[in-house]
């Protein structure tokens, strides 16, 4: 379309506005006084509005639209006038008299409805007369338009099967010939566009034609709603007819469209039963046109009519369906041999879509599939392109979301050859799939054969490829990454121990070649599934089987110890000893003596070579008395010497408190309940005044330092202590020792010099509390803890006395 710019175009769809709206004013008036010839007249100048050139399609639908609402006015005062005695067919005659062409057609496409409705002649007969008078408008946008209006004004008076038109004279087939031949010339209209204008300007006529698609489109709806047009029909009338348009037209703009509204508007069962005719009109299109999507939908549309009901299932195997899609999509990217690696991709999707769809018991066709794509592939290398991988993540994902199994995938052969084509950046998004997948259906994977298949596919999350390093890792990513990972290990499982231990030594083999960076996380996971199959083998110390293939307690701790040791390169020397203890604790379980006492070994070599840090050190001197302390395999001498390294290890940290602290929690390794050759009250003793001492060395150091005696919070944990062995019976506790305790607490509370701290208060005052509540609960216990002065007037009493004798310690 030529107009000088985008103010002119509104200029001239403002004048033309106008011109209509006056002679719409007119016309109307012309009709209120039933004047015919007056109306007429200026209905014909009001049509001449619509003859201008100087419009885009877009403005031009403003003014037809406009056109059209006077038109309905019109329409309704001719049905009035042939209901009062007027003759339609005069009318018909008359409305010919029309100076300009266009106009006249309007007015004869108008009275034609009315014509049609009068039944005074066979609608066929006037259908036929219209569509043929309607080819004195070759301009495109206006021969679209006006045939747009006569498609508009005849679609509820066509003689099609219970419509009040059908007859002897009218059948469906005349419907559906009027409305293919309305659709062939609009259809020519419309790719005649494309060769007006200048080159330069290809771009904007491209685009004023997709704004006119819809007017030819709108045909092929109106045939789809026709109720005679059967399936044979279709077949034999419609298809044939609609592609012969579609094909000799060739023009890429018009190919695509029409051949993706025949896939929309005709129904599914339709296209099924029609699938060789419809596939083979691809190869025939212009190499230029979109034909993967196209396809796609198709196969969309026929997956949809799969999944509404099983009953449709035999037709899709009677038809051969997933035969000739596959060998269509072949054929198309034959054909268009510069189609790019991402609508190849898409078509395969859509197929394998369609195929899980219609045929999800046959594995061997999705493997076909995925075949067939990675045969599309070969020699291209890696895609990077963006659009590619997302088709190839959708491709893969939708066997998992089908089955919501890895297991099924898993037989698909070619599965693990389409994620070849992948970067490592796609191949680690894949991999969350696949392990989110298996963490919401909380697949079992159970096979030490399946485990290696899986992390063929999720190793590249499990180590770096050749072009990608750690450092180019987002570290919350990468945490994120690796816990998946783990959570991965921990879902492997099966009953039987030889194959238990297979999948554990196969997940091993492949995360050590993880790296360093990944260990800390794959790691524990892997140690944690091992002592479960420990757990389960628990007393099986022999060969029961006298064959070295049988698994034992002791080859999977020898396992767990050089697995635990590759942790000392990261370095991640907390976590080893963490996980060393833990194995200790198995093998105390499984009541190998040795094994224990050889964990618990290189947990000591760990704290005394590599851990250094003070906050570090206390962590893991405490996690070392808690695991001795639940230990009951070990023999005299070897507890005598794990109990001499943790009480050296507490009396060599850094800070004292932390000393103090870690020196009377060893005094639960002399003490163990249920375990009467583990009771040492003088040890336990020793423990408790050792921390005594440390606690006050502690308030002298911050006396010296601060001018303060700090907290007595340590004092009254020793205290807690105290009770503790005193209610279990370690005679080495009197009630002497308690109550010089308690005075001591006290004085240093009302100390002047003592910094105060509330949570010491509380935590003070919650022990007395502790004591009141044993003397009152009554019998053995009441007795026990009567002799302990705790109330607050006898403790000020003492606390007086022992400040005039000077602070002394409790013997």
């Amino acid at each position: 379309m030529m107009f000088d710019g985008v103010e002119d175009e509104e200029k001239f769809l403002a004048a033309g506005i106008a011109g209509l709206q006056q002679n719409g004013f007119y016309m109307q008036r012309a009709l209120d006084s039933n004047n015919l010839r007056d109306a007429l007249k200026h209905s014909a100048q009001m049509l001449s509005e619509l003859r201008t050139s100087k419009l885009s399609p877009h403005k031009y639908y403003e003014l037809y639209m406009r056109a059209f609402d006077q038109l309905r006015k019109l329409e309704m005062f001719f049905e009035e006038e042939t209901r009062s005695g007027c003759s339609v067919i005069d009318l018909y005659e008359l409305v010919q008299h029309a100076g300009n062409i266009l106009p006249r057609l309007y007015l004869l496409c108008t009275v034609g409805s009315v014509y049609i409705k009068s039944k005074e002649a066979p609608a066929k007969d006037v259908l036929k007369d219209l569509v043929e008078m309607c080819r004195g408008i070759q301009h495109p946008v206006r021969g679209l338009f006006l045939r747009s209006y006569l498609s508009q004004v005849s679609r509820d008076k066509l003689p099609d099967i219970g419509s009040e038109y059908e007859g002897d004279a009218n059948t469906v087939m005349d419907a559906v010939e009027f409305v293919l031949q309305n659709f062939t010339e609009m259809n020519k209209l419309w790719v005649r566009m494309q060769h007006q204008g200048l080159d330069r300007e290809k771009e904007k006529q491209e685009k004023e034609r997709s704004e006119l698609r819809d007017l030819v489109g709108k045909n092929l709806h109106v045939l789809s709603q026709i109720e005679g047009v059967d399936l044979d029909m279709y077949k034999d009338v419609v298809l044939p007819r609609v592609l012969e348009q579609v094909v000799n037209c060739k023009d890429e703009l018009t190919q695509f469209y029409l051949m993706d509204c025949l896939i929309q508007v005709f129904p599914d069962e339709y296209h099924l039963q029609t699938l060789d005719v419809l596939l083979g009109a691809f190869p025939q299109l212009q190499p230029s046109v979109d034909i993967k999507t196209v396809l796609s939908h198709l196969m969309e549309r026929l997956s949809n009519y799969a999944a509404l009901s099983a009953e449709v299932l035999p037709e899709f195997l009677q038809v051969e369906a997933f035969s000739k899609l596959s060998n269509a999509i072949g054929k198309v990217i034959e054909a268009q041999a510069d189609i790019p690696t991402a609508g190849i991709v898409a078509l395969y999707s859509s197929l394998l879509t369609f195929t899980l769809h219609v045929h999800p018991d046959r594995l061997d066709y999705a493997d076909q599939v995925l075949g067939a794509c990675v045969r599309k592939l070969s020699g291209k290398g890696k895609i990077e392109d963006s659009t590619a991988t997302k088709q190839i993540v959708a491709l893969l994902s939708a066997p998992l979301e089908k089955y919501n199994d890895i297991v099924t995938a898993l037989k698909l052969s070619n599965y693990p050859r389409v994620m070849e084509y992948l970067n490592s950046s796609t191949i680690k998004v894949m991999a969350t799939v696949i392990i989110q997948s298996i963490m919401k259906n909380r697949t079992c994977i159970s096979t030490s054969d399946k485990v290696e298949a899986l992390f063929e596919l999720i190793k590249g999350l499990i180590k770096d490829s050749d072009a990608t390093s750690n450092d180019e890792l987002d570290e919350d990513d990468f945490k994120e990454e690796q816990n998946s990972v783990a959570r991965l290990i921990q879902m492997l499982y099966n009953d039987d121990p030889k194959e238990m231990f297979k999948i554990i030594d196969t997940v091993r083999r492949h995360i050590m070649t993880g790296g360093l960076k990944r260990l800390p996380f794959t790691v524990p996971p892997l140690v944690f599934s091992s002592l479960k199959l420990v757990r389960h083998l628990q007393g099986q110390d022999e060969n029961l089987f006298g064959d070295d293939s049988s698994i034992t307690p002791k080859r999977i701790f020898q396992l767990l110890n050089q697995t635990i040791e590759t942790l000392s390169g990261v370095p991640a020397p907390e976590l080893a000893l963490r996980l060393y203890l833990q194995c200790a604790e198995a093998a105390n379980d499984c009541d190998l003596e040795p094994v224990a006492y050889e964990f618990f070994t290189q947990a000591c070599i760990l704290y005394e070579e590599e851990i250094s840090d003070s906050r570090a050190q206390v962590t893991a001197i405490h996690l070392i008395i808690g695991a001795l302390q639940r230990m009951q395999v070990f023999g005299v001498e070897n507890r005598d010497t794990l109990t001499h390294k943790a009480t050296g290890y507490s009396a060599k940290l850094l800070k004292k408190p932390d000393q103090c602290r870690a020196v009377y929690s060893c005094s639960h390794l002399f003490w163990v309940d249920d375990h009467g050759n583990m009771k040492d009250g003088e040890r336990v003793m020793l423990c408790l005044k050792r921390a005594l001492r440390i606690a006050n060395a502690a308030q002298q150091m911050a006396n010296a330092a601060r001018g303060s005696t700090g907290s007595v919070l340590l004092f009254i944990e020793i205290l807690n202590k105290y009770l503790y062995f005193y209610e279990k019976g370690n005679p080495q506790i009197t009630v002497a020792a308690i109550q010089g305790l308690i005075e001591l607490v006290m004085t240093e509370t009302q100390s002047d010099t003592t910094t105060q701290d509330p949570a010491a208060d509380a935590f003070f005052a919650s022990t007395l509390r502790y004591l009141q509540f044993q003397k009152q609960k009554g019998g053995a216990v009441s007795d026990k803890y009567e002799p302990i002065k705790h109330t607050k007037q006898g403790l000020k009493l003492q606390a007086k006395k022992k400040k005039k004798q000077g602070l002394k310690l409790p013997r």
